[in-house]
């Protein structure tokens, strides 16, 4: 079925259709899983979808070896969505690496999607939702192919990442530049810290009709509690529930790195059929059923090596999801543009025949065997890569070698200079390591320097926020925190290492300050310093109980700070324009003596001047005789405003003692699952969820919604045999324009 493009702005007739949703919560379950032969042709009523995530577009752009991997092979994925005329892309999540990309990463980014998304080929499914629903943070709500000002051939749907995820006082991110531009439609987005409500795109393409759901990066502490308080709920078609192919992308933790920092998938709603994952880089595409939850889940992995782990080792893929009714298929594309990386561990310990840590010559002998080891795997290297010229050159080589049993490391740097023209990572070619002693648990002693120099890649990730944590709670009783949290501490230090808010720890104990006064003045206390200790120790308990209200005065306090951040922006902007006015006033004659005295607490600008506008009075800036014309009062109802300087935080001793005299300010207010990796490149398995066995209570309301822990009918799921795929050769008829 083709439907004709929307031509002029808006489209006022789909925008308009909007499927009532609705939850039901009587569920049964079913029979469980079985095998079934069968297949189905790729026709007019099949969804074609190619799915990636993980892209990190921008990663080591400036390395000169591996600068434009990430770029070539984005080029790589578009190409493959345009040679099997996909209906559309479906991204999911950290499609940048950084969450300012540079320039060039843009441009780069641009390019693509314009080479291989923009064209005349028309679109042949149609979206039935509510997009003003869909899109709603978008200042352009519909989907980009229905707009008249473009030509888009292939759709690109995408959620943000934990990398590209919106930050800023205007919570942006690098995805709302692109759909913008409108090049890739933006979904998935949450805003809400109270209350998740995830509603599909719904999609129909002859009679096949698909329920797209997504939700972007959010912290995985704050998701699993909302998700144990049932506070996220995902709406559902309320006309024939049961027809809906339900696609689900996500991306969060998989894997289990702490008490709740991942998302089991038992969280997940049953209804689900697919779920698309993203942030786990290990690429395990085919999908693997969940017995529990009755649903699969495809794990894409990224498409580019950014750890020298593991999981990154294994060959990268893509996926051509194929969706006929109930029906799915996933097929495995290899990337053929990805950098090779081969890894490999030696235990030292298991070759006694070879080395003796008693011989003065064992550290020669090592260093001739890790020679060997490399040269191995730079020949295995040579014959992948001969076999397709559009993979790069040098390859990367991990050789991580266990040291233990009184052993000693030979020199990394010498060792590394004899591979610089033949390995794309000379600097971490070896990677050295003595497992550690198994010791009694001593909490009140941790080296957080061993804790820090730790490698990301050989272990579970270290935040930054758990080491602020774990520091104040083995730390002596007289430097522990008696006014803060370490919760809040915590969470102000990661804004500041990963989002540069560099306001952020200011902006919280500024915040959590004026709280404490505010709840000491309002339990009149006399200002003794014991009661006053005592009160406050109370109040600093009360808050660690309630994590949501604690999580609601981070997000404020980093509200204030991003305000701030962006208002410092504008001024420094400001700030420049005047400097440019004063080169200019100094060539025409004008002397500094003309220049109105201001009391400011300049930060070396001279003349008093203060970056930020920090300190600044009353009076504005280059007011008089600077070829504006202005007067002293002109300038002081100009339209540009500054910010003003709040007074600063006195102690809480010295603002209760002043309690009479001077008012306080209110502030505003995985399961951890072993998947079993397929490692065929030409597999592909069709999947057929059964119709459901029970018919669904519907409600009288026009929306209803059920908790997402609530059980549901599963369904029997069927294989079909992948002999004689038709999928090979056949090709979605298209309708001429």
């Amino acid at each position: 079925m083709s439907i004709p493009r929307v031509k002029g702005g808006k489209p006022a007739k789909l925008l308009g259709v909007g499927f009532l949703l609705q939850i039901t919560s009587d569920r049964t379950r079913g029979n469980g899983l079985k095998l079934h032969q069968g297949r189905f042709r790729d026709d007019e009523d099949t969804f074609k979808i190619l799915i990636a995530t993980d892209i990190h577009l921008g990663y080591l752009e400036k390395d000169p070896v591996r600068g434009n991997d990430t770029f070539v092979t984005f080029n790589e994925i578009l190409e493959q969505a345009q040679k099997n005329e996909v209906d559309f892309v479906l991204l999911g999540g950290d499609l940048f690496h950084d969450n300012k990309p540079s320039r060039k990463t843009i441009h780069s980014c641009l390019e693509s999607l314009r080479k291989y998304c923009m064209g005349d080929r028309p679109i042949h499914f149609e979206i039935l939702s509510d997009q003003a629903v869909n899109f709603q943070y978008s200042k352009f709500p519909w989907v980009n192919y229905q707009d008249g000002n473009l030509n888009i051939s292939i759709p690109i749907f995408s959620i943000h990442g934990n990398h590209d995820d919106p930050t800023g006082a205007d919570a942006l991110c690098a995805l709302d530049i692109l759909s913008c531009a409108g090049l890739v439609n933006h979904f998935g987005r949450s805003t809400s810290v109270e209350k998740i409500d995830i509603s599909p795109i719904l999609l129909r393409k002859g009679r096949t009709k698909i329920a797209l759901y997504g939700l972007g990066a959010i912290p995985d502490e704050r998701l699993y509690r909302m998700f144990v308080n049932k506070q996220v709920t995902m709406l559902r078609p309320k006309e024939d529930e049961d027809s809906w192919f339900n696609l689900f992308v996500i991306h969060q933790n998989r894997s289990k790195h702490g008490a709740t920092n991942y998302i089991p998938e038992q969280f997940l709603d049953d209804f689900i059929n697919l779920v698309v994952w993203g942030h786990e880089h290990e690429c395990k595409i085919a999908p693997v059923p969940n017995e529990q939850q009755n649903f699969y889940v495809s794990q894409p992995g990224s498409s580019v090596v950014t750890s020298l782990s593991p999981g990154e080792a294994v060959k990268k893929h893509i996926g051509l999801l194929h969706v006929k009714g109930k029906k799915m298929k996933m097929h495995k594309i290899p990337l053929e543009t990805v950098r090779t990386f081969y890894m490999e561990d030696v235990v030292l310990a298991d070759h006694p025949d070879l080395f003796n840590p008693d011989n003065p010559k064992v550290t020669q002998a090592i260093q001739a065997f890790c020679m060997e080891k490399v040269e191995m795997m730079l020949d295995n290297a040579e014959r992948e890569r001969l076999g397709n010229p559009r993979q790069p050159d040098k390859p990367l080589i991990r050789l991580r070698v266990d040291y233990t049993g009184g052993f000693e490391p030979f020199s990394i740097f010498r060792f590394s200079q004899k591979y610089v023209d033949k390995v794309a990572n000379p600097k971490d070619i070896i990677h050295f390591f003595r497992r550690r002693e198994q010791k009694a648990k001593n909490d009140s002693n941790i080296n957080f320097g061993d804790l820090v120099s730790r490698p990301v890649s050989e272990g579970m990730t270290l935040r930054v926020e758990d080491l602020v944590k774990q520091y104040f709670q083995t730390a002596e009783k007289k430097v522990q925190l008696s006014l803060l949290t370490e919760r809040g501490m915590g969470e102000a230090v990661q804004e500041f290492v990963d989002k540069e808010e560099k306001d952020a720890i200011e902006e919280l104990v500024k915040f959590q300050l004026e709280k404490t006064q505010r709840f000491l003045k309002e339990r009149h206390i006399d200002a003794v310093e014991e009661k006053i200790d005592e009160e406050v120790r109370k109040f600093r308990e009360c808050r660690r109980k309630n994590a949501e209200e604690e999580d609601e005065e981070v997000r404020e306090a980093m509200t204030r700070a991003r305000a701030h951040r962006s208002e410092d922006a504008v001024l420094v902007s400001a700030s420049s324009d005047e400097e440019l006015m004063d080169t200019g006033a100094k060539a025409y004659g004008d002397s500094d003596d003309d220049l109105p005295a201001t009391a400011t607490r300049g930060r070396g600008r001279g003349r008093g001047r203060a970056r930020g506008a920090r300190g600044q009075n009353s009076t504005v800036r280059g007011s008089s005789r600077r070829g504006r014309g202005n007067t002293s009062q002109e300038s002081a109802t100009s339209s540009r405003t500054y910010k003003s300087v709040p007074a600063k935080n006195k102690s809480i001793l010295d603002a209760f003692k002043s309690l009479k005299t001077e008012p306080f300010q209110n502030s505003s207010k995985s399961f951890s699952e072993d998947i079993i990796d397929d490692d065929s490149d030409l597999e592909d398995i069709c999947i057929t969820p059964s119709s459901k066995v029970n018919q669904r209570f519907s409600t009288t309301s026009s929306f209803s919604k059920r908790g997402s822990q609530s059980q549901t009918t599963s369904r029997g799921v069927d294989f079909e045999s992948d002999e004689d795929d038709p999928f090979q050769n056949a090709v979605t008829s298209r309708r001429n324009r």
